[in-house]
């Protein structure tokens, strides 16, 4: 029982160092920062003729060796010998011993003369390693490198330091999941919350069930992403994992000290089981179709015992496949219509005593919990589990904000924080139309890193209930494995931080400071990033002469721009940014961040044309209300590149501020079309909608959201077009300038039409 362990020796590891020098900068970059750290003169060389040593008999040991050694010479071309037994006089080596940190907790010692890693358990030693291959990997490249004299002492603050991968939404690859552990591990995060069946998808296979991912695991997706353009037949899109898969990637991240804690979804969230087996639900003829919708949806298990039999026996194989000493049993979001109208459920509740749904849920945990009990599990689930009454030995995993966190430790209970929107990785990043589809929040890597997971709201009685921290990566607009990864990282190095790290040694500068390092590190992983927020954003406006003026800025406002004109690569050598610049039509301007000398993110290109002031993105004009705002990939094409729109889908419109429309204008909209796969319940009817002109409707022009409508463009044969398609019509001249509202009519909200971009071009 790995995880609840390393819970209590983190609190115990976290006191000892509780009153720790601070770490110290200087030049070296290590994530997390260790608790303790101090730096000493001279370097030690690791070389290809550099060796581990452990002592004689010590597996454990000899295994860590091997992986620091697979993993040298993954990244830097290094493959180091293991040996068992000590160096000879006056060689230089890395020793792997056994000391008396505890739990997690290690010591390291790096001079001319050698390093050593000194720990108790294995969990110790391997983080060690991985504070050496640290060491090894603050600058990209291969071969030898010379590791700065240190002597660390280290152990985290908190014992869950967590991620959550949705693969029911999307279904990710198992090599992709091994290289996000290999990440994780590197960053001394030690759990995978695994979350494998909710309404669109059931992920695992269950040998005494095999219609949950014969069925379950499959869906058409929604839209014209759905069929074939050329052959009109339906697309099924799914997947699930072998039980011989699950084994292998539960060894795979055992080794790596990351437990994998699997979700089962109950009672809510259940539709794809119960598309599989329909006697599992309330009401009959279950949807499946609708398993391509996003939200919340109505379908919820029953409270028949052999529906209770079905779950025992699924988790009978989940806590076969996994050792975890925690088993997730959801519970959240589990909308009560279907109980409510329904006699026998209704019934059941007055037969066994429960006064109203909530505490019909509370018996359904409960339930469930005494199954996991007898097993030698424990119970976690979202902090819904709170409402009717919460099973005893149960852990809530606060998502609501802190309430189901205080809540729980009030009641004497543990509680692991996750709070909406901070700790959800499917929000944005940045503002910039480069972000990958998502929520339209943003929650920048500042925003994740400010957040202290022993929060000012809780007593300090409370606060020791709290036994960690967790991102999660909600993958309902993450299609790829690389999306996902570009939502997790870099947000996911500022968790581990603040898991790891004591709350006196957390500094935003100095963790800017070490980006470059990690960002070397992530690209040697092979792990997707999202650099787009560090990089140069421009905002064009009028200059004199013909010229334009060109304001440049990252979102993160971290290290100094750099820049070129006429195409030349920035260096740091290059024009340091410092005001707008004014250019002329068709210059080439070039810029990069730089951060301690070193580039942080990609080389932005930007070309000054005039054109470009009349032109904007989707993204860039003003949303008229922020209601429920996503970043929607277009439904199609079926392959390749798809368009991703800015839009609240609670009320699409959008405004461009201060047209200036003294001479008419022409405006040019590129647009496109989503399915609204929406399961928003009876919010759906506030959706306004305009109604139409013509058969296809159009795109309104307003002066102000509740003005005059001075134009109209007829969508005609773009209406029927999956994909982007072009609309032109005349704006009459008006004086002056003004802003101008941008919206569609319709019949329905289903398709909802979206603006990509708009030309508004004076005549």
């Amino acid at each position: 029982m790995i995880l609840a362990r390393s819970v209590a020796a983190a609190l115990v590891s976290a006191f000892a160092l509780a009153a720790a020098v601070p770490a110290l900068a200087g030049p070296v970059a290590l994530t997390p920062i260790p608790a303790k750290l101090s730096m000493a003169e001279g370097s030690f060389p690791l070389t290809a003729k550099t060796r581990i040593f452990v002592a004689k008999g010590d597996v454990e040991a000899r295994g860590v060796g091997v992986q620091l050694s697979d993993l040298l010479f993954r990244t830097r071309r290094l493959k180091p010998v293991v040996v068992e037994g000590a160096p000879s006089t006056g060689e230089a080596a890395i020793v792997l011993a056994r000391g008396a940190a505890t739990g997690e907790g290690y010591a390291l010692q790096s001079a001319p003369s050698g390093v050593t890693i000194t720990a108790a358990k294995r969990a110790g030693l391997f983080y060690g390693a991985m504070t050496l291959w640290q060491l090894a990997t603050q600058e990209a490249g291969n071969g030898p490198v010379d590791l700065p004299a240190v002597a660390i002492e280290d152990a985290p603050r908190f014992g869950w330091r967590g991620l959550m991968i949705d693969s029911a939404r999307h279904f990710q690859s198992v090599e992709t999941l091994r290289g996000i552990i290999d990440a994780m591990a590197a960053h001394k995060l030690n759990t995978l919350h695994w979350h494998l069946v909710d309404d669109q998808g059931w992920r695992l296979e269950i040998k005494k069930y095999p219609k949950l991912t014969q069925v379950g695991a499959w869906r058409t997706p929604a839209g014209a992403a759905g069929k074939d353009p050329k052959t009109g037949k339906t697309i099924r899109y799914g997947g699930f994992y072998t039980q011989d898969q699950v084994r292998e990637l539960v060894a795979y991240a055992a080794a790596r000290n990351v437990t994998i804690v699997p979700e089962i979804e109950m009672p809510g969230h259940a539709l794809a089981p119960i598309v599989a087996y329909p006697q599992l639900g309330v009401n009959a003829n279950p949807p499946a179709i609708d398993r391509n919708n996003w939200g919340v949806f109505p379908w919820l298990y029953n409270l028949d015992d052999g529906t209770f039999a079905f779950l025992n026996d699924v988790l009978d194989e989940v806590m076969d496949l996994f050792p975890s000493d925690y088993i997730h049993v959801g519970g959240d979001e589990a909308v009560k219509d279907q109980w409510k109208a329904s006699a026998k459920i209704q019934a059941q509740m007055k037969t066994l005593g429960l006064k109203d749904e909530h505490e019909a849920q509370s018996y359904f945990i409960q339930r469930v919990g005494k199954h996991l009990d007898a097993r030698g599990r424990r119970l976690i689930g979202w902090d819904e589990i709170l409402e009717g009454g919460l099973a005893p030995n149960a852990t809530v995993m606060s998502w609501r904000g802190l309430e189901g966190a205080i809540a729980a430790a009030r009641l004497g209970h543990d509680t692991v924080l996750s709070p909406w929107p901070l700790m959800y990785l499917d929000n944005r990043q940045s503002a910039s139309p480069d972000e990958p589809p998502g929520r339209g929040r943003v929650v920048s890597l500042k925003d994740v890193y400010d957040f202290d997971p022993a929060p000012k709201e809780m007593t300090e009685a409370e606060r020791k209930h709290v036994i960690g921290l967790q991102g999660n990566a909600w993958t309902e607009h993450m299609r790829t494995d690389v999306r996902l990864e570009r939502q997790v990282f870099p947000r996911l190095v500022a968790i581990a931080e603040r898991g790891w790290s004591p709350a006196t040694q957390t500094d935003w500068a100095d963790f800017n400071r070490r980006m470059p390092a990690e960002f070397a590190r992530l690209d040697a992983l092979g792990v997707a990033y999202d650099a787009v927020p560090f990089e140069p954003q421009a905002k064009l406006s009028p200059g004199q002469g013909g010229k334009v003026d060109v304001a440049l800025a990252s979102s993160l406002a971290i290290g100094e721009i750099r820049y070129t004109v006429g195409g030349a690569e920035p260096t740091t050598a290059s024009s340091l940014y410092e005001k707008p610049l004014a250019l002329a039509a068709n210059d080439k301007l070039r810029a990069r961040t730089f951060v301690g000398g070193r580039a942080l993110g990609r080389i932005r290109d930007l070309s000054a044309n005039p054109d470009s002031l009349f032109t904007r993105t989707g993204h860039q004009l003003k949303a008229c209300s922020d209601k429920l705002t996503l970043l929607l990939e277009d439904d199609a094409p079926t392959t390749g590149e798809r368009a991703v729109f800015h839009v609240d889908i609670m009320g699409p419109c959008w405004i461009w501020e201060g047209a200036d429309l003294s001479k008419g204008a022409t405006l040019t909209a590129r647009i496109g079309q989503v399915p609204f796969n929406f399961q928003i319940g009876a919010d759906r009817e506030k959706i306004p909608l305009r109604k139409p002109s013509t058969p296809e409707g159009e795109l309104e022009v307003l002066l102000g959201c509740e003005g005059e409508r001075i134009a109209a463009l007829p969508l005609g044969k773009a209406a029927q077009e999956p994909a982007l398609s072009t609309i032109r019509g005349k704006i009459p001249a008006r004086a002056g300038k003004h802003d101008l509202c941008l919206m569609f009519t319709s019949k329905s909200v289903d398709p909802t039409f979206a603006i990509d971009r708009v030309t508004l071009k004076p005549n």
